[in-house]
């Protein structure tokens, strides 16, 4: 086959909440093309394999009757094939509450997430075994309603061992916070007992989804917190031993910020927000432009380059 017709334009895969789907979307020209539409859930977060030729993402499970509140443990971590064909459910139910943002180890068949009710971290292989709980802040049910102890976003440094995650506190509370613990458990300890967790920035608005530069060792993340106190927002702070150094909103007037993709080539960030709304701005900030719509809110998203061009 030529490399021709191999060339595939950068994509950036969109999840829609309700009504629940997965949306291609051509970033440059706005082609727009339905991937799946996710039966029986709400999806929040996605990731894409694409020599793998598969689409992973979570759902939270059955859309509540009021506000955002998912305490069953219906939740569940899927796939498809890039054009939506072989939808498959990797997890057996009960395995996850409430899976937010998720993270893809490709090259180790990795699979990381948040659980927001479940308060816990967890990964599995890509085919769904091996469910392994990395880190618990509290024990479903019991302590589900404290929303202190719920994780939503989610961030892997694997070359440096690290994990990274939000726990974004009330709504529009103003006490975020954004941690980090060792990528894999240590010796003797359990995802109770772990005494590794690291408290890189509290009071923060309200932070969500997470990214990562890897080449200029720097953390972005969305934030859907109050306006007045810097919310809805994209966010960045540099990556240190000690940390994390010299945060800065990069750009503001998101409408419940969710979430985010680097387009590390050129240099632009892709965010999602509940307001439906699919938006790009620069990695070192500026204004959002808007280039997509969606019909119902917009939750996770990720970005495939091009490739062959």
């Amino acid at each position: 086959m030529s490399k021709q017709n191999d060339a595939k334009p950068a994509c950036l895969y969109v999840l829609q909440a309700f009504p629940a789907a997965i949306i291609a979307l051509d970033p440059d020209n706005g082609e727009v093309r339905n991937v799946i539409s996710v039966p029986n859930g709400s999806p929040d977060g996605v990731q894409i394999d694409g020599p793998g030729n598969s689409i992973y993402w979570t759902n939270m499970g059955a859309w509540p009757p009021v506000n955002e509140w998912f305490p069953e443990p219906d939740g569940a971590i899927e796939r498809c094939d890039l054009d939506g064909g072989n939808h498959k459910v990797l997890t057996e139910v009960g395995a996850t509450v409430t899976p937010k943002q998720v993270q893809l180890d490709a090259a180790n068949g990795l699979i990381y997430w948040c659980d927001r009710e479940g308060m816990a971290i967890y990964r599995c292989r890509t085919d769904g075994s091996a469910v392994t709980p990395l880190l618990r802040t509290g024990q479903w049910p019991a302590d589900t309603e404290d929303v202190f102890r719920h994780c939503v976003g989610i961030a892997l440094d694997v070359p440096n061992g690290y994990l990274y995650w939000t726990q974004k506190g009330p709504p529009d509370g103003g006490r975020g916070r954004i941690f980090r613990m060792g990528i894999d458990l240590p010796l003797g300890a359990t995802a109770q007992t772990r005494t590794d967790v690291e408290l890189l920035i509290d009071n923060l608005p309200e932070p969500i989804d997470l990214e990562i530069d890897h080449q200029r060792r720097q953390l972005y993340w969305t934030d859907r917190g109050d306006n007045a106190s810097g919310g809805n927002t994209l966010n960045r702070a540099d990556i240190t031993a000690a940390g994390l150094e010299n945060p800065r909103v990069l750009a503001a007037g998101l409408n419940e910020a969710i979430g985010i993709a680097l387009d590390l080539e050129r240099q632009r960030a892709f965010v999602a927000d509940l307001g439906g709304a699919v938006r790009v701005v620069s990695m070192n900030g500026g204004e959002f432009t808007t280039i997509y719509q969606c019909e119902g809110p917009a939750t996770g998203v990720a970005f495939a380059p091009a490739i062959g061009l």
